[in-house]
């Protein structure tokens, strides 16, 4: 159908265990349970070539919602249908619209230190870790905004707090992944958990997905986002 190889546009394929595999794009080695049914492994560091521009654009950012800052970075050229990259962005629109709103943040700093730890975060977390880096993406905003480490008290429930809400929410809709629809999710559950715990009132608007077509899994009307979601409610 649509991209899934950003080397050979074949569907990819998950092992079971770590296989020692060569970047297709940097020839770098190592192990790694994604590839494609041809053969091509790309990296995480090539996955997100181009990802650094996501300082620039935020900084650029005036407004408060989050939602619209992602969608801009969903469109930059660096943004595919799934990958690592939505582990960095997710947090990156946060801190944006959390400092736009008044939150008290040195945001080039923060941004800066999105970019660390969200490229720590591997493609493939939400089905091999158990934990979505959309989600996680969450926690660490909360984290940066609260100037958290492991020592800390209340920032360090406060984040991880974070990360739980997100996560909830993705779980509840189900598989497969789609870094799309997680993001979205995570960014809603962090909007209302901002305002609750941290003070802060960022702006939403509704979501409606324009991107379906671009994802071979999408689940059509079981997604909050689709056009023809048939829930209770939406989003």
């Amino acid at each position: 159908m649509k991209e899934e190889c950003i080397i050979c546009k074949a569907p990819l394929e998950y092992l079971e265990q770590d296989v020692l595999m060569e970047c297709a794009v940097c020839h770098k080695k190592e192990y790694s349970k994604t590839r494609c049914i041809n053969g091509h492994y790309v990296c995480n560091e090539c996955h997100t070539k181009g990802i650094d521009s996501i300082i620039g654009t935020c900084l650029e950012e005036t407004g408060t919602d989050p939602i619209l800052i992602m969608e801009k970075l969903m469109d930059m050229e660096f943004c595919h249908m799934h990958g690592p990259e939505h582990h960095i962005m997710v947090g990156s629109a946060l801190l944006t619209a959390y400092k736009n709103a008044g939150g008290d943040l040195d945001l080039e700093a923060a941004l800066l230190e999105m970019q660390s730890r969200g490229r720590s975060v591997p493609g493939g977390t939400c089905g091999f870790w158990g934990a979505c880096g959309a989600g996680i993406s969450s926690g660490m905003f909360v984290s940066i905004a609260t100037k958290s480490t492991p020592l800390s008290e209340e920032e360090w429930g406060l984040s991880n707090q974070m990360t739980s809400c997100a996560l909830q929410k993705i779980g509840e809709v189900g598989g497969p992944r789609c870094c799309k629809r997680d993001s979205y999710l995570s960014i809603l559950a962090a909007i209302e958990f901002a305002e609750k715990n941290l003070g802060i009132k960022m702006e939403k608007h509704e979501i409606t997905c324009h991107r379906s077509s671009q994802n071979n899994q999408c689940i059509g009307k079981k997604c909050p986002f689709s056009k023809a979601y048939s829930g209770q409610e939406k989003q």
